[in-house]
């Protein structure tokens, strides 16, 4: 029974943890929104949606992406993988209603500060939920 009930604990706490996670990457796309005048966004629900769409995104479409950008990827030394997070951020735009993304320079620019306010926001998260 105890291993059960170990098991159930640590699938909540997974659970809460994958919650958790996203929130904090809705606040990061809706903190890069409030930085970055060519990025607007309607609201904070707008901003969670956004972090589902885009974490899909990154999860199916990403990989494919990387894989066939591979030869120009080790041309630039890694810095093309900048360009298709923009595109991939500025996809999330399009798909979203309530999300928008002025131009590729503001989708490189609110992928570049999503990443970073959200590495920031779950390095705070990691030492208080641990």
């Amino acid at each position: 029974m105890n291993e059960d009930r170990a098991g159930t604990y640590e699938e909540e706490k997974e659970m809460i943890g994958w919650i958790g996670r996203l929130l904090l990457n809705g606040l990061a796309v809706f903190l890069a929104a409030q930085l970055i005048s060519s990025i607007s966004i309607t609201g904070y629900g707008t901003a969670i949606l956004v972090a589902i769409v885009l974490g899909l995104i990154n999860t199916f479409i990403r990989p494919i992406l990387k894989l066939f950008a591979l030869p120009i990827t080790i041309l630039t030394l890694g810095l093309f993988t900048f360009v298709i997070n923009a595109l991939l951020f500025w996809l999330t735009g399009a798909l979203v209603s309530g999300f928008e993304v002025d131009g590729f320079v503001a989708a490189l620019l609110g992928s570049i500060v999503v990443s970073v306010i959200a590495w920031i926001l779950e390095g705070i998260w990691g030492r208080i939920a641990d």
